[in-house]
């Protein structure tokens, strides 16, 4: 892959994270600025209400300091003595004058002078008077009524003149006009005061379901108005005998308020799109930062596809890349050590064919030969050059009758793919005119290619006049000591009535000693087939291996008094005499020593045990006055059925014993060994750890 391509490639993945990032800040901002929308909107309609039910709050307070002011007035003009003095002559036009300058000094509708019923004076708009008069019986000094004519309603203050019993002073102002424009300064709200009488709910009137829910629940009721796009607040004014007198309106238009919710919303979409423009930008370079490791590890990848394990996996960022990286580094190292291992492993089995003494040879599903050890280039008949690439029938020249060759019927190769293994005994000619019998053992396909192993059979042979030859050794040693119980059980059965009783301790003493011959010779050999069927468990534990010295000796004790032998153990030099393993195993071991040394040992001598540590290690020998050890390699002797040159003919035994010993100490992870001592005595050596090792193969 060519720099360009993986440049094109790392920028892809750039503009990726780009257009990722960016789309995800596109629709928080988005959604952002939705929610901000509708919740400044909620806000502005809030807020729109809030100050319509304000404003009408602020009119009704209003108009309730304007008949306070009503009624401070009206006690101001009763208390004046000008007022008393006029009064003297109620006729005298100065009378009127005066009530008049003071009704605009008061900025009030009219002014009255009234006793009872009657009027005395009066200036301004009276309106019907004996509403008037009701309404101040009714209400008391402060009143407010809703005339029948459906003029504007009416606040009045009534207060009687000090100086002249039964005349008042009335103040009346009519709720329209100025009144209501400083009252709509006041609240900062387009005021309307309807008149209770004359207001009947028209339909049409986008106002009406305010004034019902006012109406409902007696106090106010504030609403967006859409027809009017405003928010509007209503209230019902009333006397305090708590009749309903009259509607007051407040409005404030809606534009002020969708105005500043779209100059939020507006200002939130052009920080949105800064924010967008700046995260672009900013997620493109963050885009590249991030995939130019990307690419790296990718061309890592690849070079490590093609088989290059030079380079090291360069370090990455952020953390997860990095982990990446070291990840593909690890897998780096294992490939390293993998392919070496398998080159490693592949030489290896490459030796070990070339090593094995029957022929081995792959074939392809053709039947051409495609590998050949050495061995079956130097057996096979027509194998002179290479046989790679040749068909093996055009190899071996198998011929079972004279002219007959069994390729085509009889091939073992072609019985494998079907049966799963098959086996042919053939007859190869050779190069002198004589025939070899040869077995040909071919193995399943696999991937379309099939091992064969071409065995002579003058080696199995040989392989079976060694079994025929064991299999005598051990009915001899078995037949030998058979024959001594039997002798010497019938000389008892025969001289039970006439035989001294030492003479018949002699004979028992004899069946004994053949009993725990054959026991051993049983013992060894099965043990010997455990060991070679790899079911020899091992149960860990601490052995005390003084003690284990002791219960040997004693399982031998016939053994050893017959050659007159004494066992002499002697631990003083190991302080430390327990080690980790199976005690019956380890037993059987010094049973076998034991009895290896009594069968060398001279008459009268005595059997040497002892040990000594050795770092984390403890070694225990074994040793005897006997003859030395066989000339060549002292591990020798350790191998199966091998017994020492020296022996005598009729020495019993079937050289298991040794073989036996090594598998035990092997199986604890120790060692076992043969030497000469400086005082000319044959000593066997086992060394074992003092703690517990790997675990046992056999386990």
């Amino acid at each position: 892959m060519s720099e360009q391509s993986q440049s094109r490639r790392k920028y892809l993945l750039a503009t990726w994270l780009s257009v990722g990032n960016l789309l995800i800040v596109l629709v928080a901002l988005v959604l952002m600025a939705l929610a901000s929308s509708i919740a400044v909107g909620r806000f502005a309609e809030r807020q729109g209400l809030a100050r319509s039910e304000l404003a009408v709050t602020a009119a009704r307070e209003f108009v309730r300091r304007l008949g306070e002011s009503n009624l401070s007035a009206a006690r101001t003009l009763a208390d004046r003595p000008t007022l008393a003095r006029l009064l003297e002559d109620p006729a005298s036009p100065s009378l009127g004058l005066y009530l008049g300058n003071y009704c605009r000094d008061v900025h009030a509708t009219a002014c009255l002078l009234s006793n009872g019923a009657t009027l005395v004076a009066a200036y301004g708009k009276v309106g019907p008077w004996p509403e008037v008069a009701a309404a101040h019986a009714e209400q008391g000094e402060r009143f407010v009524l809703a005339p029948v004519s459906l003029g504007p309603p009416l606040l009045g203050a009534a207060v009687g003149v000090p100086a002249h019993a039964g005349v008042e002073v009335v103040v009346l102002q009519e709720l329209a006009g100025e009144v209501l424009r400083q009252a709509a300064r006041q609240s900062g709200a387009a005021l309307a005061l309807h008149n209770i009488r004359a207001y009947h709910g028209a339909p049409a009137d986008p106002l009406t379901p305010l004034h019902g829910a006012a109406l409902a629940n007696g106090q106010l009721a504030v609403a967006r108005i859409q027809g009017l796009q405003s928010y509007a607040a209503s209230a019902v004014l009333v006397s305090t005998t708590g009749e309903p007198v009259a509607l007051l309106d407040a409005q404030l238009p809606t534009g002020d308020f969708d105005r500043t919710a779209a100059s939020y919303r507006n200002g939130v979409i052009l920080i949105s799109v800064a924010v967008a423009v700046l995260l672009g930008i900013v997620g493109i370079l963050y885009g590249l930062w991030l995939s130019a490791p990307v690419a790296r590890l990718a061309d890592m990848a690849r070079r490590i596809g093609l088989g290059d394990f030079s380079p090291a996996v360069p370090a990455a960022m952020p953390r997860e890349l990095d982990t990446l990286a070291r990840a593909m580094d690890d897998m780096r190292h294992n490939l390293i050590n993998l392919t070496d291992t398998l080159r490693r492993q592949e030489g290896e089995a490459r030796a070990v064919l070339a090593g094995v003494v029957e022929g081995v040879f792959v074939t392809d599903a053709e039947r051409r030969i495609v590998y050949a050890n050495a061995q079956f280039t130097r057996t096979a008949p027509g194998a002179r050059g290479s046989p790679l690439g040749r068909f093996c029938g055009d190899v071996l020249y198998p011929h079972t009758a004279p002219g007959d060759r069994p390729c085509e019927r009889d091939c073992p190769i072609i019985a494998a793919r079907t049966q799963g293994a098959a086996r042919l005994a053939e007859q190869l000619p050779l190069g002198d005119g004589t025939v070899r019998p040869t077995i040909v053992v071919s193995s399943a396909p696999a991937d379309g290619r099939q091992v064969q192993l071409l065995r002579d059979e003058t080696d199995l042979e040989a392989a079976r006049r060694a079994r025929d030859s064991v299999l005598g050794n051990i009915s001899h040693e078995f037949r030998t000591p058979l024959a001594a119980q039997l002798a010497a059980i019938e000389m008892l059965r025969g001289g039970l009535t006439t035989l001294a009783p030492a003479q018949q301790r002699e004979l028992l003493s004899n069946v004994e000693r053949g009993v725990l011959r054959l026991m051993r010779l049983i013992d060894n050999l099965l043990e010997s087939v455990r060991i070679e069927s790899g079911q020899l468990a091992m149960r860990r534990q601490q052995v005390d291996l003084e003690t284990t010295v002791h219960a040997a000796a004693e399982l031998l004790r016939a053994l050893l008094e017959q050659g007159a032998l004494r066992v002499n153990v002697d631990f003083h030099a190991l302080p430390e005499r327990t080690v980790p393993g199976d005690a019956q195993r380890l037993q059987q071991v010094f049973v076998n020593l034991l009895s290896n040394a009594a069968k060398f040992a001279p008459a009268g001598t005595t059997i040497e045990v002892g040990g000594v540590p050795r770092d984390s290690m403890v070694e225990v020998w074994v040793e005897n006055s006997g003859p030395d050890l066989p000339a060549g390699d002292p591990a020798a002797i350790f191998e199966r059925f091998r017994r020492g040159d020296n022996a005598e003919p009729d020495a019993p035994g079937l050289g298991l014993g040794l073989w036996i010993v090594r598998s035990i100490v092997e199986r604890h992870s120790g060692s076992v060994r043969a030497e000469r001592t400086a005082a000319n005595r044959t000593r066997f050596v086992i060394t074992l750890p003092l703690e517990s090792g790997r675990e046992d193969p056999a386990g």
